[in-house]
C-alpha cells in the first residue's frame, strides 16, 4: 500500500495575525514495507505531517493519496481507506479510556462495524502481536498496568483495526532503557512481518537501528530524504543544523576531524569493526 504526498501545504490559523505555514509544498512516496524515520527540530512540522497521513488533518493545498486514492475525498469507503493507516500519538497510554483492556482494544473494530466474533479475534491477535498474554491482561483495567504495558495496549488498539501502515510519534519517549529496547524489538519484528512504519523520533540511535530511510524536516520542508546510512554519513550537514547524530556516527566524525580517516558508522559494532580493520591494515603495512 503506497502513500503519496503531492505538493502538500498546511497553514495553521489562516488569515489571522497568527497564521503559520507548518508544511510547505511537500512531496514524497512511501512504499510497502519501508521503515522510515522522520527527524527535525521541534516545530519543524513533523507531527503535523504525520496527521496528514490518515486524514486527521487536511492540506490547504495538494493531495494525500493512498494507493492512488485521495483520502480527503468524499466517498463511502474512505473510512476504511483511512483505517489502513494507524496513527499512534506520543504518550499513547494517555489515550486509554475503557474500563478493561479488552474493551479498549475492541473500540476500534466496533467502530469499523465488525461482528462480535471478528472483534474477539482481532483483540486476541493484536495482543499476541504486542506480546501480551490475553488471559492475564484482557480483563484488567488499563490504568493498573505499567507504563510499558500501557504503551503496548495502546498500540494493540491500533493494530486491532488491521492497518497496513503504522505512523508513530516518538514511540520510545518516556520509556526506561528496558522499555525502549523491548519496544524497538517489537517494531523491528512488525516491520519484518510486512508492516510499513513511519516514525518520528529524537533518539537518533533508535532511528539508526530501526529505519532504512530517513527524512529530515526543517521549517515545514523535507530538506533531505535518503537511506539511513547516507543521511547519517553526512554528519557535518546534520551538526550544522544543530541536530543530533547516532553515538557511533559522532565518534567517527570527531575522529575524522582529528585527522583519522574513519568511515562513518551507524552503531558501535560497525564502528569497532572499522577501527579494528584500520589498525590491522596499518600493522600489515609496518
Amino acid at each position: 500500500m503506497s502513500i503519496t504526498l503531492k505538493n502538500v501545504t498546511f497553514v495553521y490559523m489562516p488569515n489571522t495575525p497568527y497564521e503559520t505555514k507548518a508544511l510547505d509544498d511537500i512531496s514524497f512516496e512511501i512504499k510497502d514495507g519501508e521503515f522510515i524515520g522522520l527527524i527535525g527540530h521541534t516545530g519543524s512540522g513533523k507531527s503535523t505531517l504525520l496527521q496528514h497521513l490518515n486524514g486527521l488533518l487536511k492540506p490547504a493545498e495538494g493531495e494525500v493519496l493512498i494507493n492512488g486514492r485521495n483520502i480527503n475525498e468524499k466517498a463511502p469507503d474512505i473510512k476504511m481507506l483511512r483505517a489502513n493507516v494507524g496513527l499512534v500519538f506520543q504518550y499513547p497510554e494517555y489515550q486509554l479510556f475503557e474500563e478493561t483492556v479488552y474493551n479498549d482494544i475492541a473500540f476500534g473494530p466496533k467502530n469499523l462495524g465488525c461482528d462480535k466474533e471478528e472483534i474477539d479475534r482481532r483483540v486476541r491477535d493484536s495482543l499476541e502481536m504486542v506480546e501480551i498474554d490475553f488471559n492475564e491482561i484482557s480483563g484488567k483495567s488499563p490504568f493498573e498496568l505499567s507504563g510499558g504495558q500501557k504503551r503496548r495496549i495502546a498500540l494493540a488498539g491500533i493494530l486491532a483495526m488491521n492497518p497496513n501502515t503504522l505512523v508513530l510519534d516518538e514511540p520510545m519517549a518516556g520509556l526506561d532503557p528496558q522499555g525502549r529496547h523491548s519496544t524497538m524489538q517489537l517494531l523491528k519484528k512488525m516491520n519484518k512481518a510486512g508492516k510499513t512504519i513511519i516514525m518520528v523520533s529524537h533518539y537518533m540511535d533508535d532511528v539508526a537501528f530501526l529505519c532504512d530511510r530517513v527524512m529530515v524536516m526543517s521549517k515545514g520542508k523535507i530538506i533531505k530524504d535518503d537511506t539511513t546510512k547516507a543521511v547519517f554519513a553526512d554528519q557535518k550537514y546534520l551538526i550544522d543544523l544543530d541536530l543530533d547524530i547516532p553515538f557511533a556516527s559522532r565518534v567517527s566524525y570527531e575522529l575524522s576531524q582529528k585527522g583519522k580517516q574513519i568511515e562513518s558508522a551507524l552503531n558501535v559494532e560497525d564502528l569497532s569493526k572499522i577501527i579494528i580493520d584500520k589498525i590491522n591494515s596499518k600493522n600489515k603495512q609496518l
